[in-house]
């Protein structure tokens, strides 16, 4: 995608910053401090509506910009990315403002069990709980859009495979940014093609995801961890965003092309010279911007 473009020197300045203070392969703790609170630096959106609430006992959060008449019987599920280790309703709350403005729709953040003390299956029941959930409130499947970020994209992608494999009714669409497509085999080709680029991403790093996942976990690597190899049939329509850097690009264009395979209707965008989601910096980068714009014109029309 080439429609917004950051002006160069900002986009380097950008990119040196992550690559002097960015390290996929920080201790939890350190990853669950810098995740823990609302970014500094980050302006708040005018009108913000925040709601604290509980989702099947866990910390949740509706969000959405007042004045803009969001419908109350739909909704946008948000599942957080942080390597299944961190993240907090707080750190996303600009992302599923941004999403929500775009989109005309609230959105429903939530906090799942993390790893290592929470290991597999603990994030893959809680969302699960927070779409009966919704569910539970009144909000019709047909009603309902999925999004997330890296490990949360992947999150949402699982959840709509146990779904349909349960045979419970799918959310109308799902959008997901830089997803992990397969955290068993970690094989896609932008591992290497990619290494020396992404600023935020490493095959290193992403091991240890996978790791800290299955943390006492006795058995072979479960199958629903590599969505990219399960059958993909039967799914709603998906968007998919990646940056042109990211060592998940492989990821992202195996799921379009295996998924439209199976005959479902995906939509790619790969966003030159940005990198894992960078869509987090929506109020700095024009591209992040028109991204989420994006997936609030998917929104739209899966909920028209």
């Amino acid at each position: 995608m080439t429609e917004a473009r950051t002006n160069p020197e900002m986009l380097n300045a950008v990119i040196e910053h992550l690559r002097q203070n960015y390290n996929p392969l920080r201790p939890v703790k350190q990853l669950r401090e810098a995740m823990s609170r609302r970014p500094e630096g980050i302006p708040q959106l005018d009108h913000l509506d925040v709601e604290k609430i509980l989702v099947s006992g866990l910390t949740g959060e509706w969000v959405k910009i007042l004045g803009q008449g969001t419908a109350d019987n739909q909704a946008i599920l948000y599942f957080h990315g942080g390597g299944f280790a961190a993240g907090t309703c707080e750190y996303y709350r600009d992302m599923a403002a941004r999403i929500s403005r775009a989109s005309g729709i609230k959105v429903l953040t939530f906090e799942y069990r993390l790893a290592p003390e929470h290991s597999y299956p603990a994030a893959n029941e809680d969302a699960l709980k927070a779409y009966r959930w919704l569910r539970n409130q009144g909000y019709s499947a047909d009603n309902m859009v999925f999004g997330g970020d890296s490990v949360g994209a992947t999150l949402a992608l699982m959840t709509l495979l146990t779904l349909r494999d349960r045979n419970e009714e799918l959310p109308a669409g799902a959008f997901l940014m830089s997803p992990h497509t397969d955290l068993i085999h970690l094989d896609g080709e932008s591992y290497i093609t990619n290494r020396a680029a992404d600023l935020t991403g490493s095959l290193e790093g992403n091991r240890r995801i996978a790791e800290l996942y299955m943390e006492g976990w006795g058995g072979p690597a479960p199958e629903i961890l590599s969505p990219l190899r399960m059958p993909l049939y039967g799914l709603p329509p998906l968007l998919v965003q990646a940056g042109s850097r990211e060592v998940l690009l492989s990821d992202a264009t195996r799921l379009q092309q295996r998924a439209e395979e199976a005959g479902v209707d995906v939509k790619l965008e790969i966003w030159d010279n940005m990198w894992s989601v960078f869509q987090f910096l929506a109020y700095l980068l024009p591209e992040a911007d028109q991204a989420i714009d994006n997936v609030g014109r998917f929104v739209k029309e899966r909920l028209a």
